[in-house]
């Protein structure tokens, strides 16, 4: 089936007062996963302390990576089968019940498999929200709503940690996840009176649940390749390989099956659509690059320069300022020229002037220029991430959003991954003193961000004709 736009009815453009409560309402369905792994990185020290250790709780963090990354792909299938409200307010109610169980645990063990329940309801939560905008705008108002979305995910970048440490100091780690009772209870009640059902698939097909499970077997087996290998697991150790083996065999078997699938959960034509294709290449790379800068700035800051922990957290925190501002702009320009494919090339590029110029500071860690390089590197990153995803949003018929938003977020959270576990070897490769380790992540991360403006320069002329809807 093609994949390319068609002639299907689309949202007419609306006002803020008119769209505002639906959108107030995905923005709330989606803020207990946006916040749940800020808050809890706080508390991750006490938990060690009651339940196990601080070595042990890094798996909660790999189970809930794990597990939304897996079962993206298939909410949003299941969203554009059966229509993504419906389908929100079970992520939702899932992801309730797994955060009372992850605070009524009294082992590690419990927590660990409430986690991993948190976190498929997680994948279904991010995918099936961001969806829902092209339900609820035309294409070319999407940009400005996609980055108010950038703007609140900077919000949680920055009131996350506040609010954990409040919560563990005040009350209790229990409450990390407690508090994402009352938010998420208050979204349900506004999603069935605000949001709109959606367009489901007429008559769909029996659901492709081998290949859901093949992908699924892939992206986890990966994932722990890339998060294992190297510390828990050496590179060419048997059990690593062994991993990777599986990814490879789970990933060539799951090309076979979505060939031969009915109704396959990813259409493989789906990835041979120039945009969707690019959009997911760009953001895996593009984030991959971004963790060079949020891991490793605040070790740059506290061990070069000296900078407490929470005042480290505070200035990485000045990158929301460049991200929030470009968004936002992006959004209006966007909504006044119809205008698209060029603003993340740029944003690429100015990630990779940033990245450099961090890498410049790194050595005298002097914060006047590290903060600089922050806001420069959040003003790229707005220019790149949530415009790619409404690309491709307007460059799928309205039956495939769903799809090809978790797609696209899928190819996202392996870029993090992958990012995260290449640019460790390479700070753990360079040697020498921390300063100069740094040093290096961000040159090969520039690098990498280099490549990104270079691979979104070849998204084709349909993405501006579809912002006009043509």
């Amino acid at each position: 089936m093609s994949t390319s736009p068609v002639a299907l009815p689309r949202p007419a453009a609306r006002s803020i007062t008119t769209i505002g409560p639906a959108f107030a309402v995905l923005v709330l369905a989606m803020l207990p996963a946006v916040l749940d792994q800020n808050v809890l990185a706080t508390a991750l020290p006490t938990i060690a302390g009651q339940l196990g250790t601080i070595g042990d709780v890094s798996h909660l963090v790999t189970v809930y990576v794990l597990a939304s990354t897996a079962s993206t792909p298939l909410w949003g299938k299941l969203g554009d089968r059966h229509g993504r409200r419906a389908l929100l307010g079970g992520a939702l109610s899932l992801f309730l019940v797994a955060s009372a169980a992850c605070g009524l645990a009294q082992t590690l063990e419990q927590l660990i498999v409430a986690r991993g329940i948190q976190g498929v309801a997680a994948g279904g939560l991010m995918s099936l929200a961001m969806a829902s905008v092209g339900d609820l705008v035309a294409p070319r108002e999407r940009a400005r709503w996609q980055g108010r979305i950038a703007a609140v995910f900077a919000g949680a970048t920055v009131v996350g940690p506040l609010l954990g440490g409040l919560l563990v100091e005040q009350a209790s780690w229990r409450w990390v996840f407690y508090v994402n009772l009352p938010l998420g209870l208050l979204a349900l009640a506004g999603l069935r009176r605000y949001l709109p059902a959606g367009e489901p698939e007429r008559e769909p097909g029996p659901l492709d649940l081998a290949g859901a499970g093949l992908l699924a077997v892939a992206s986890v087996a990966a994932l722990l390749v890339l998060s294992w290998g190297g510390e828990t697991l050496g590179w060419g150790s048997a059990g690593l390989l062994a991993l990777a083996a599986v990814a490879v065999v789970a990933s060539a078997g799951f090309a076979v099956r979505e060939r031969r699938a009915a109704d396959p959960v990813v259409p493989l034509a789906l990835l041979a659509t120039p945009t969707v294709r690019i959009a997911a290449a760009g953001l895996f790379l593009v984030t991959a690059s971004l963790f060079s800068v949020i891991v490793f700035v605040p070790v740059l800051l506290q061990v070069a320069a000296g900078v407490a922990p929470t005042e480290a957290g505070l200035l990485l925190a000045t990158m929301t300022i460049g991200m929030t501002a470009a968004t936002s702009l992006a959004g209006r320009r966007v909504a006044r020229t119809g205008r698209l494919r060029r603003l993340p090339v740029i944003g690429a590029s100015v990630m990779a002037a940033a990245l450099t110029g961090l890498a410049l500071a790194a050595p005298s860690a002097s914060l006047p220029a590290v903060v600089a390089g922050l806001v420069a590197f959040g003003a790229g990153f707005g220019l790149t991430s949530q415009l790619l995803v409404v690309a491709v949003q307007n460059g799928v018929e309205r039956t495939r959003i769903g799809v090809a938003t978790s797609t696209t977020s899928f190819f996202r959270a392996f870029g993090g991954a992958a990012g995260a576990a290449a640019l460790g070897a390479v700070f753990a490769g360079a040697g020498g003193p921390v300063a100069g380790a740094v040093q290096a992540t961000f040159v090969v991360a520039a690098g990498i961000a280099a490549l990104a403006a270079l691979v979104l320069a070849a998204l084709p002329a349909e993405v501006d004709r579809a912002m006009a809807g043509t």
